[in-house]
């Protein structure tokens, strides 16, 4: 009998346990989406991983063109659940053992929330030295004259890391409480684990606020988007990470453009066939299941049959994460 996807709230997400897990799918939806209901947007894509045998955490975040704050508190969910996953799965009787090793947490993006997933990836790079992180941050923001912008990226993320380090022993203890057993966390960020971006739009802020004048104004006064588009490629391109992504494009998105072609231009991609180029605009990834077809009022193909959905998209998805994982695990084995 299969299992049924059921969502419960937990801390601030929404959680579908699977019973016999491979791993955790955590995913971050775009602008809009990902703040309101995220479940019911990308219902058909999420079921179709859920079916794949992997718990599902869908990660809301709050509007704000601080994305520095959101990243942050992005990964202070993926702790405040690890425990509560064990918890759960130990009291439904389910298998909680994929949850005691964080490189079988996963994550999945579309649009604005791939910019959440890189930030936490980039961040596992930053230097650890109090001085040597505030050069860092200074050579990163070299477009930016307020100190006291600069002083508040360095105040954000020391107490972010601080924070993440006394929290990962709260999990450990927990973790042991709930059933007797040490988890392995490799990083208090992203490291070592599998990332799909979809669609992945590193944007600034013209592309919230119209006319361009206005979103001129709000970068002056240091309203405007944190990080910006080429202090977060920057971010990225100076990292050695990265190495277990997979990205789909799509055809007619002229959205994530630039941000598909910056990555394909830097080789951020470990190989071309972690990279599809789809049918499609931008807002491609969403759809609700109805009775045998598949809607999406955002996309031009409106109403799909499962297996015209399936060959178009989320077939790559499965096929992506599939073989990403076989990646790392041979990572792991040569280690």
């Amino acid at each position: 009998m299969n299992p049924k996807l059921r969502f419960q709230p937990v801390s601030h997400s929404w959680v579908a346990l699977h019973p016999q897990p491979q791993g955790v799918i955590q995913f971050v939806a775009g602008a809009f989406f990902g703040t309101f209901a995220p479940m019911l947007f990308y219902r058909y894509l999420i079921q179709s991983l859920f079916e794949q045998g992997y718990t599902i955490v869908l990660l809301p975040f709050n509007f704000t063109f601080n994305h520095y704050l959101e990243a942050g508190f992005l990964i202070r969910e993926q702790y405040e659940i690890l425990p509560e996953l064990v918890r759960m799965a130990s009291f439904e009787g389910y298998d909680y053992e994929p949850y005691l090793d964080d490189k079988n947490f996963y994550w999945i993006g579309h649009s604005l929330g791939c910019k959440y997933i890189c930030l936490l990836e980039a961040f596992t790079s930053l230097p650890n030295q109090p001085q040597v992180l505030e050069q860092f941050i200074r050579k990163l923001m070299f477009n930016t004259s307020d100190e006291a912008q600069i002083q508040s990226v360095i105040a954000d993320i020391s107490i972010l890391v601080d924070e993440l380090t006394q929290k990962i022993v709260e999990v450990r203890k927990l973790v042991h409480l709930y059933v007797g057993r040490d988890v392995k966390i490799a990083s208090i960020f992203i490291k070592g684990q599998v990332s799909i971006l979809l669609a992945p739009d590193i944007s600034d802020t013209s592309s919230a606020i119209r006319p361009k004048f206005l979103a001129n104004l709000f970068d002056k006064i240091g309203w405007g988007v944190k990080p910006t588009p080429e202090e977060t490629y920057s971010l990225i391109k100076e990292s050695d990470l990265f190495n277990l992504l997979g990205l789909i494009d799509f055809k007619s998105d002229k959205i994530a453009k630039s941000t598909c072609e910056w990555f394909i231009n830097i080789r951020k991609i470990p190989h071309k066939n972690f990279h599809n180029h789809l049918e499609g605009g931008h807002l491609r990834p969403l759809g609700i299941r109805l009775i045998s077809h598949v809607i999406n009022f955002f996309h031009s193909l409106v109403i799909e049959s499962f297996e015209k959905r399936n060959i178009g998209f989320d077939i790559y998805v499965i096929q992506l994460l599939k073989d990403l994982k076989q990646i790392q695990q041979k990572k792991d084995r040569s280690k």
